[in-house]
């Protein structure tokens, strides 16, 4: 069905129907509602290529991931980050372009996306403490929504985010409150600005009950899982080593786990473990009971709402014109097995 077919079955004329699929604010929602769910019905898609032509857009969004981060690639988190989006944009008729590029070319890349209106605007990932890039997608005036947020800059951009520090000062306080003294955290790397929140988060949780973190308990580096494995090697090796760890990823945590069964000491008796992310579509955190005790936050979720930000920024710009657009999103803290009281001295 084409959309002469599908204009003529409603009795509607091309440009309404045109107009409805394409979210102009001039038609009323009833007739909206009535051609979306005809659409819906006969499975019509419209043409990519011709709805760029209609409204002047690419019907395309951008995702620039410099080599230097090129692990996100194969990392479980980003890929359930671009299956949310992915969800959105389909819906939408929009396509991706997904650039994997030199660490020096990321400014220039922006810079050709905008010239030559490659995309209609792009998703920023990994923010860093004081990231450039939100500056310079503002000069370029091409629409962004942060994944994320930079620590040393105002939060006046449009960014979809968890609330990294009061989730890691629940989970410290939760470890605390089990009898634990010495807590170690795994934390991803400094200059990112969700490490730091956590990092603030964990801190926040020591103070609360009178406690100061040990600063040779506070590790940082690439979050996979050889990381994981190496971190828990250091610290079971110490000769007071902590009784209990926050992991700042699933895939940290499972490293964790391996050479926590090499050296023969149990998750939830022998050292607790809380870790970050586990709601992720091939690393699931076992069935009906958790392996891990974990902070959970749905990252393809998080895909689908930043998509839906920057879709709603680039097709109603004026909508609560100079009101950043932003989603904070909070973690829940789920109990596993990896978790228990203590152990005595």
């Amino acid at each position: 069905m084409n959309l002469k077919d599908l204009a003529a079955s409603l009795g509607l004329s091309q440009t309404t129907v045109s107009r409805a699929l394409n979210g102009y604010p001039e038609v009323a929602q009833a007739t909206r509602q009535r051609v979306l769910a005809a659409a819906r019905a006969h499975n019509y898609s419209p043409n990519t290529r011709a709805k760029a032509l209609a409204t002047g857009r690419a019907m395309a969004i951008g995702h620039v991931i410099p080599l230097a981060t090129s692990t996100e690639l194969v990392n479980p988190v980003f890929a359930d980050f671009i299956a949310g989006a992915s969800e959105t944009y389909m819906r939408h008729g929009y396509d991706i372009v997904l650039s994997v590029i030199g660490d020096d070319d990321e400014d220039r890349v922006y810079r050709d996306m905008a010239a030559k209106r490659m995309v209609d605007g792009v998703i920023l990932q990994s923010p860093t403490t004081d990231d450039r890039r939100i500056a310079l997608l503002r000069d370029l005036g091409l629409p962004f929504v942060v994944h994320g947020r930079a620590t040393d800059l105002p939060d006046d951009y449009p960014y979809v985010d968890v609330n990294n520090r009061r989730a890691f000062k629940r989970a410290t306080e939760f470890l605390i409150d089990l009898g634990h003294r010495r807590i170690a955290l795994v934390n991803g790397r400094s200059q990112l600005g969700y490490a730091v929140r956590r990092q603030a988060g964990f801190v926040e949780g020591m103070a609360a009950r009178g406690l100061t973190p040990d600063p040779d308990l506070l590790l940082a580096d690439e979050m996979t899982e050889g990381y994981g494995h190496a971190a828990m090697r250091t610290l079971l090796a110490r000769p007071d080593p902590p009784t209990a760890v926050l992991a700042a990823s699933t895939i940290i945590a499972f490293g964790m786990r391996r050479a926590a069964d090499d050296a023969g000491v149990r998750l939830g008796r022998d050292i607790s473990l809380i870790t970050y992310d586990d709601d992720l579509s091939y690393f699931r955190n076992g069935g009906a009971e958790a392996v891990f005790t974990a902070l959970r936050s749905s990252v393809r979720m998080a895909g689908r709402r930043a998509a839906e930000l920057l879709v709603d920024l680039i097709e109603r710009p004026h909508d609560a014109a100079g009101l950043p657009r932003q989603d904070l999103l909070e973690a829940e803290l789920i109990v596993g097995r990896s978790t228990g009281p203590a152990p005595s001295a």
